[in-house]
């Protein structure tokens, strides 16, 4: 089977070659004969009925310095193509929605990865709010005095961004603390959208465990250990990635949200379980592909590109 698939994601020329799971999956799709050409989210377009974008047919290879080449710029009708990926990294803003609007006027006759509609519709921090006997106790608020009560419940608790990414604003707020109220200022000084705040586990100190789910199903996991003194475990911030394998609890997780993510054509999935409680379910550019393909020999980007290709023949 011979695909056109086009990467719509952030420069592919800046990427880390050896743990970005974009370029793992388009490594993939050249081994198994598919063309890639690439674009960025700004070269997404609508014009006159057709859903365009402009970029650079490309071929990608596992060497540093010299990972891809581009060939001649060109201006595409994406109706053209079998497969679009959505892999542009958050903040989750309406720059990025608008774009899941325009790739839903081609899907599914061209397949959009993941179904853009639902990614618009289950951000990270809130499909997670559907399983409330999996996650720890949440709030999703812009009212100081809703999430003063929260706190006053649970002590020692998360604040952060309802749409942010990587660790960025993350804060432990103790007992002891007494920064609420200005962390409350300075987000809402620049952001009109709600925070979201969860009970502190304090597994996290163990890790914040990352599975990978293909088409619903449970492909493997990697462990992100927190440095010391740190508490955001993320790999951007420095969060160390270990060898860990599935536990009964993860996989009763799984089951439970795998028929959802299936059903709404999130074939690459990524959640975050800190000790027994869920607390993201992470649909628009999940990472993790490279990790896990080192850790248990798990080729992650082979079976999400299996699962494409069924689609695509059924």
């Amino acid at each position: 089977m011979h695909l056109k698939v086009a990467l719509q994601m952030d420069p592919i020329g800046a990427v880390n070659i050896a743990g970005d799971s974009t370029f793992r999956i388009a490594l993939e799709a050249q081994v198994r004969g598919h063309s890639l050409f690439y674009y960025t989210p700004d070269k997404l377009a609508f014009v006159e009925g057709r859903v365009t974008a402009r970029g650079y047919p490309v071929e990608v290879r596992r060497d540093l310095g010299n990972h891809v080449s581009y060939g001649t710029e060109a201006e595409v009708d994406l109706a053209d193509f079998d497969v679009v990926w959505l892999r542009q990294d958050p903040p989750f803003d309406m720059g990025y929605i608008t774009t899941t609007h325009l790739l839903d006027m081609i899907h599914p006759r061209t397949l959009v990865v993941n179904d853009p509609f639902w990614v618009r519709n289950c951000p990270e921090k809130l499909l997670v709010l559907q399983f409330p006997t999996l996650t720890p106790p949440t709030a999703v608020a812009r009212d100081l005095t809703t999430i003063r009560a929260f706190k006053a419940r649970h002590g020692d608790i998360i604040l952060k961004p309802l749409y942010g990414n990587g660790g960025a604003g993350v804060f432990r707020l103790d007992p002891n603390d007494r920064n609420l109220s200005s962390l409350f200022e300075l987000f809402t000084s620049f952001s009109r959208e709600p925070l979201i705040v969860q009970k502190y586990l304090p597994d996290v100190a163990k890790g914040d465990k990352r599975i990978i789910l293909v088409d619903g199903a449970p492909i493997g996991a990697i462990n992100r250990v927190p440095q010391a003194g740190e508490t955001r475990s993320n790999m951007h911030v420095g969060g160390r990635p270990e060898k860990i394998g599935l536990t009964p609890r993860d996989l009763e997780i799984c089951a439970a949200i795998g028929p959802v993510l299936k059903e709404k054509g999130q074939i690459f999935v990524g959640i975050d379980v800190i000790g027994d409680w869920l607390t993201e379910i992470n649909v628009t550019s999940p990472t993790g592909l490279q990790e896990l393909e080192r850790f248990d020999g798990t080729n992650g980007a082979a079976l999400i590109w299996q699962a494409i290709e069924a689609k695509r023949r059924g």
